[in-house]
């Protein structure tokens, strides 16, 4: 197993003008532990720590970008004002000391933002049409097209500090029902404008958004987004019910300079659309021509929903994840709660001591470890 999880998961992989040194990445989780949006020494750390057990690539969990009604948490990371920026400085130092790579993930939570929460309390939550998860009226307010202007050159703005900063690259976060997310999905977007109705239309404003952070990055800098089908209100939810609807999605965001996609699926290896046993990421590399990045319950036995509840998840071994890797289905793969109980969990599968993976534990979650 070692040899051949070393020969599948080594192999470097190039995402824009960045070589990544093996195939696998931290996946994006947000924790809390920024006081005031601020990362100190504790999350450089825990982010060193992944990158010295071997992992590739790190991204991290959600960021909120400059704009007031983007996030909903005071402990949550920013990238906007000058601690943010020096607290990220010191992230992204100790990562590339461990031998690592960093990306942020960048995120507007759009109309999942209740009344009051910080950081910004008196922010109202936007979205399309002002609509919640469920479709019905939310407690906030739809887009104006200057709001739609603002969010998009807070986006770009936060990429560009995202490069000053030293950060490697940047993923958005266009899945799970965050902002991008909601205009992707006719539930949430009702809009009769250009921003709304057919498929093409509900993936202009993420395309805008990409449009706007290659205009203000380095040519080679990348702009990975992250999709998903299920929001976290609703794990049937789908933005496309065709791998043809799928294309008209992909192919905006690639003409806008998207340099790769992240398919965030609760199980990796599970087929997206009938008669075919492609994932959602084998079908994003097919259609889209571009790196892949797949996610979800690597080498556990549990999705991670029932984790978050309390339970824990047992490692499975990887062997259905090399055959997939090594048919070239996706480019890597992202792992999250297995890299949450064992900072070193990449070094010992590519060394072949799995056996002493320390599994992930409810425990887990409790601090930035």
């Amino acid at each position: 197993m070692s040899t051949r999880a070393a020969e599948a998961l080594s192999r470097p992989v190039r995402i824009g003008g960045l070589t990544i040194p093996n195939r696998v990445a931290m996946a994006p989780m947000t924790r809390v532990g920024s006081p005031d949006g601020v990362p100190g020494e504790e999350v450089a750390a825990y982010f060193a720590r992944r990158a010295a057990g071997g992992t590739g690539l790190i991204i991290t969990g959600g960021t909120y970008i400059g704009h007031p009604s983007a996030g909903q948490h005071d402990q949550v990371s920013r990238l906007d004002g000058e601690d943010t920026h020096a607290g990220w400085s010191g992230v992204v130092e100790a990562v590339h000391a461990a031998g690592g790579l960093i990306m942020p993930q960048l995120q507007h939570v759009g109309m999942v933002r209740n009344p009051g929460e910080p950081p910004y309390p008196d922010a109202p939550a936007i979205g399309p049409s002002g609509l919640g998860l469920d479709g019905t009226a939310g407690a906030g307010r739809e887009m104006t097209l200057k709001d739609i202007d603002t969010v998009v050159e807070a986006f770009a703005t936060a990429a560009a500090t995202a490069e000053r900063l030293g950060f490697d690259g940047v993923e958005l976060h266009g899945a799970h029902g965050y902002l991008i997310d909601q205009f992707l999905w006719a539930t949430t977007n009702r809009r009769t404008d250009a921003y709304g109705g057919d498929l093409k239309s509900r993936t202009r404003f993420a395309a805008e958004v990409v449009t706007a952070i290659r205009s203000e990055v380095s040519p080679g800098f990348p702009v990975v987004l992250r999709l998903s089908q299920w929001k976290a209100t609703d794990y049937n939810a789908r933005i496309a019910d065709t791998p043809d609807e799928l294309a008209t999605i992909l192919m905006a965001l690639v003409d806008a300079g998207t340099d790769a996609f992240h398919a965030s699926t609760r199980r990796y290896w599970l087929p997206e659309f009938p008669d075919s046993d492609l994932t959602l990421a084998g079908w994003v590399k097919e259609l889209s021509g571009k790196p892949t990045i797949a996610v979800g319950s690597v080498g556990l036995d549990t999705e991670f929903m029932s984790s978050l509840a309390g339970g824990t998840a047992n490692p499975t071994g990887i062997t259905a994840l090399l055959d997939r890797l090594e048919a070239d289905e996706f480019d890597i793969i992202a792992v999250g709660r297995s890299l949450l109980g064992d900072p070193a969990w990449t070094t010992k599968i590519l060394h072949g001591h799995d056996t002493t993976i320390t599994p992930f534990t409810p425990a887990s979650l409790a601090a930035l470890h």
